[in-house]
């Protein structure tokens, strides 16, 4: 599979995950959010770049659990809750956003 982004195309895994992580590009989150019928706002890309960050540093994409606490440390505690991210992410905060960061799917999520 795969997505067009300003004229070039992006492999994707069966699921839109991008298959090359170093093609990713703030375009690429914004066509995969578009496809889901969400429009990304300065809360959606302060998550996207806090899980970019966390990936740089660990190398692993973090499941909901970790991302809630992550997050809550970083960004205070009214960001760091399930509510708060389930909002922004209804398809699930730690499968969706990665998917938009061009991270891999999350280790434990379905």
């Amino acid at each position: 599979m795969a997505i067009e982004v300003n004229g070039k195309s992006f492999e994707t895994d069966e699921e839109g995950y991008l298959a090359d992580l170093s093609e990713w590009n703030p375009e690429i989150a914004a066509v995969m959010a578009e496809a889901d019928e969400c429009d990304l706002s300065e809360n959606h890309w302060e998550v996207i770049n806090f899980l970019r960050e966390y990936y740089e540093e660990y190398q692993i994409a973090p499941a909901v659990r970790v991302l809630t606490k992550a997050i809550g440390k970083k960004l205070g505690k009214d960001k760091g809750n399930s509510k708060y991210l389930y909002e922004l992410y209804p398809y699930g905060p730690a499968k969706q956003a990665c998917k938009y960061a061009g991270l891999p799917k999350p280790t434990g999520c379905v």
